[in-house]
């Protein structure tokens, strides 16, 4: 069994570990890509996720070399996505942790690679639950992150923004995707990986700990106040 370390805050990413968005991502993408007659197969979905919105445009664009401007394309996407995004729901587990970690006084923050204008989207419907949150970091948004996942830089900033400014070490991950959990790895802090079914095996490998959901964390693993009986 992994050797876990005690820590005393939380940082969560938001798609497919808070909100249940990649699913509208992907039915997005894919309806958008029919028009070139390109697909979004799930190992161009593998290394999209946990990206910023730049890098995943560039991605998409450049793996399937499609017709038209990095820029047009992002444009249109953007616009098939926000008309989407507002109706996004919690993934399982999520709320329960969130507020259980907040009660017990336990320093939560977000490090999403969205940007401000889709992460007010897609949160509209769960405000007082994000509201739990001291701050939320949005690398496409923030211009502190100057690299997005896989590099550390949000998890590190994320970190700094607490008011008492714990050492990475100190923190703990949450994550779905590969991107994210090399850079929490990459910014020294453990990280709990509730992956998407399409991530392989050996991709999970480098996670802390790999949950099928959030439902099944057990914060006493990471010294942090159990769930109450």
């Amino acid at each position: 069994m992994a050797e876990f370390h005690p820590v005393t805050h939380c940082i969560f990413d938001m798609d497919g570990l808070l909100l249940d968005t990649e699913g509208i991502y992907k039915d997005s993408f894919k309806q958008q890509l029919s028009k070139y007659d390109k697909n979004y197969t799930d190992e161009l979905r593998a290394k999209v996720m946990g990206t910023t919105e730049k890098d995943s445009i560039k991605i998409i664009h450049s793996e399937l070399n499609l017709p038209v401007t990095e820029e047009e394309f992002h444009i249109e996407s953007k616009k098939i996505q926000l008309s989407k995004l507002s109706s996004a729901e919690l993934m399982p587990g999520a709320e329960r942790l969130v507020r259980h970690l907040s009660k017990s006084g336990i320093p939560i923050c977000v490090a999403t690679s969205s940007g401000k204008e889709s992460v007010d989207l897609k949160t509209s419907n769960h405000k007082e639950l994000i509201s739990l949150f001291s701050h939320i970091v949005m690398g496409s948004s923030d211009p502190e992150v100057k690299k997005g996942k896989p590099n550390p830089d949000i998890f590190l900033i994320a970190a700094n923004r607490f008011s008492d400014k714990p050492a990475p070490e100190k923190c703990l991950v949450f994550e779905d995707s590969v991107n994210g959990v090399k850079a929490a790895n990459a910014a020294g802090m453990q990280v709990v990986m509730v992956p998407d079914k399409i991530i392989t095996e050996e991709k999970r490998r480098t996670a802390t700990i790999v949950l099928k959901s959030l439902e099944d964390f057990k914060p006493e693993l990471f010294g942090l106040p159990p769930f109450p009986e």
